[in-house]
């Protein structure tokens, strides 16, 4: 004897043995035993979901030859023939093949004529859907009205495609997809039955494969009972399918919750060996990133249906909450990279790049930059002091910090393009004062006030910016670093800020802020309130600990929202941007060949598309 898959073996003949849909067994079992019929039914659902199993069912219930219950027999004449499909009275049609309308009045000439061996007729149209317009009209009067002993049994995939004349004469089941845990539970009878050992997680990555589908994933186990040798494990479904196992998904995010970039691109290379299919890789990363979700703000929603609830809750402690919707954000977007990508690996492996160094919690650590500047002659240095001298310290904190922001290249600009040049387009950020976190620097180390001065001016004569780094946190130095802290003004605040060098949501609300008092080691600012979305109290600690890195003592930073009174240094940057454009843009303007080029093809100015042109040096 010939053999028989296993979706074609186990398929259900009666609704006890349907898996799942008990929403519509409900209806159906109590319509049956109460003799409340109608004349036409549709059932719709994705693939392998039992429209057709149920549709099947239900005829045999009609023609049960002991009478209509939702219980057939099975063994008299009509169940028997009903079940292998040779029941004259049960007529299937295949909709994809036969659309014309001339096959639809075909198929109704016989519908007057009473059955030859059941007790109804029974019209079984599967993928409905396909049927053309003129065949629906042609269907219409009969389906509204048809002879009472006619049932016209209705599936499809695709609801939406039918006209709305044909669903309101039909009662209408929505078959759902079969949850991970209710395939695994029926693979497991199934193969006892069938007396092939299995484990148990292989089921649950065969069920998770499925994707909702019964048929799919017997299909999917009759493959892996022949890959395995007779012995469905883990490994072996691994491998056929092509899919990291979920273990490994999991370390993954445990790796990329402790930031080590070398660490996640390791395990990465383990993964690349198994070649798998990187698009589902990223639907079970996905996946993963759902239930960590629910469980950070619901945990009693988590269940262990799939076997991971210890897993998920780990991971929802190790995890915050930002990242979570962060990488499930980003995840989101990177499904069109995969699908573009020539190299699958490298596009997934960018966006796990992207997770991680675009996260709030990600540092990069980097040496501070230095730089060799021998070609200064004494004089002019002196020349550079002296006129520093002459200048109140106010002044001074104005002038550094107007320098430190209008150098930072998330806000840089350059002078308008002369004729040997051209205006392109650069992407602005939406916030220009809040640092790229991708480029963020972790302060190691402030040199003594003459050095730094001493290399600030030299470092602005030559063009090159040098950014302050922190304080050491010596016996020696916590003194000035105190006074420096008791006299700090919001002018002073300019500075600070830009050398703190932190991004995220701390940076986007220091940014806002303006330095309303200071009290001996206590600080306290106001956020602007048009920025309070992004505050939270947990945003206070971090505050305080940037600003102690910075001045190298204990600070204590308060943050309250209210409405500012100066200039914050998000408003800074945003001026000295707007500032620079405007002179960009007068200067492109009055170009010669701009001019000429304006009245040659009557053409107009487009102010908005003007932004400085990036040269390969990485000046503008």
């Amino acid at each position: 004897m010939s053999y028989q898959v296993l979706a074609r073996k186990w398929r259900p003949s009666n609704f006890a043995q349907v898996a799942g849909q008990t929403h519509v067994l409900k209806s159906l079992i109590n319509a049956l035993d109460h003799q409340r019929l109608h004349h036409a039914y549709l059932f719709t659902g994705t693939r392998g979901v039992g429209k057709t199993t149920l549709a099947r069912i239900l005829a045999k219930c009609l023609n049960c030859e002991t009478g209509i219950s939702s219980t057939p027999c099975e063994t008299c004449d009509s169940c028997r023939e009903i079940s292998e499909g040779r029941f004259i009275d049960l007529i299937e049609v295949d909709a994809a093949s036969r659309t014309k309308v001339e096959d639809t009045r075909d198929l109704l000439e016989n519908v007057q004529y009473s059955p030859s061996r059941g007790r109804f007729k029974v019209y079984l149209i599967d993928e409905v859907h396909m049927l053309s317009t003129h065949s629906f009209n042609a269907l219409l009067k009969t389906l509204e009205e048809p002879p009472p002993h006619v049932k016209f049994l209705f599936a499809t995939t695709d609801p939406q495609k039918l006209p709305i004349t044909v669903l309101s004469r039909c009662l209408q089941f929505n078959l759902k997809n079969l949850s991970p845990g209710t395939i695994t539970e029926y693979l497991i009878d199934i193969l006892r039955q069938e007396k092939i050992d299995s484990e148990e997680a292989a089921l649950w990555q065969i069920a998770a494969a499925a994707g909702g589908s019964m048929r799919d994933a017997l299909t999917l186990a009759d493959q892996a009972i022949s890959y395995c040798q007779g012995k469905i494990s883990v490994e072996g479904v691994v491998e056929m399918l092509g899919i990291p196992e979920q273990q490994k998904v999991f370390r993954l995010l445990e790796e990329m919750s402790s930031g080590d970039v070398k660490r996640v691109f390791a395990l990465m290379d383990t993964l690349s060996d198994q070649t798998p299919d990187y698009g589902q890789t990223l639907d079970s990363f996905m996946s993963v990133l759902h239930r960590v979700a629910m469980a950070q703000v619901l945990p009693e929603a988590i269940d262990n249906s799939m076997g991971d609830k210890q897993v998920i809750q780990n991971l929802a402690g190790q995890l915050t909450a930002e990242d979570v919707q962060l990488y499930y954000q980003l995840g989101i977007k990177g499904r069109e990279d995969l699908r573009f990508a020539s190299d699958a690996r490298a596009a997934f492996e960018m966006l796990l790049l992207r997770m991680m160094v675009f996260s709030p919690n990600y540092v990069a650590v980097t040496a501070a930059p230095t730089t060799d500047n021998t070609s200064q002659s004494d004089s002019q240095s002196a020349e550079s002091d002296e006129k520093k001298k002459t200048e109140s310290p106010d002044d001074l904190a104005r002038d550094r910090a107007t320098s430190t922001l209008a150098g930072s290249p998330e806000i840089a600009t350059a002078s308008a393009p002369s004729s040997r040049s051209r205006a392109t387009t650069k992407p602005a950020s939406s916030n220009p004062a809040v640092p790229n976190p991708a480029t963020r620097e972790l302060p190691t180390h402030r040199p003594p006030a003459e050095t730094a001065h001493q290399t600030a001016s030299a470092a602005e004569k030559s063009g090159t910016r040098v950014m302050p780094s922190a304080k050491p946190a010596s016996d020696s130095a916590s003194s000035d670093n105190l006074t420096e802290l008791e006299t700090l003004t919001h002018v002073r605040w300019l500075e600070v800020y830009k050398a703190l060098g932190i991004g995220g949501i701390v940076g986007n609300v220091l940014a806002n802020s303006q330095l309303e008092s200071v009290n001996g080691k206590a600080l306290h600012f106001i956020l602007d309130k048009s920025q309070s979305a992004v505050f939270s109290e947990e945003i206070q600690p971090k505050v305080s600990q940037a600003l102690a890195e910075y001045f190298g003592v204990s600070v204590s930073a308060t943050i309250q929202i209210g409405e500012v009174s100066a200039e914050t240094p998000a408003m800074l940057s945003q001026r000295l941007k707007q500032e620079r454009h405007l002179e960009m843009v007068d200067e492109f303007e009055h170009d010669e060949n701009v001019q000429e080029l304006l009245k040659h093809f009557s053409g107009t100015l487009a102010k908005e598309t003007i932004a400085p042109l990036k040269l390969e040096n990485g000046n503008d």
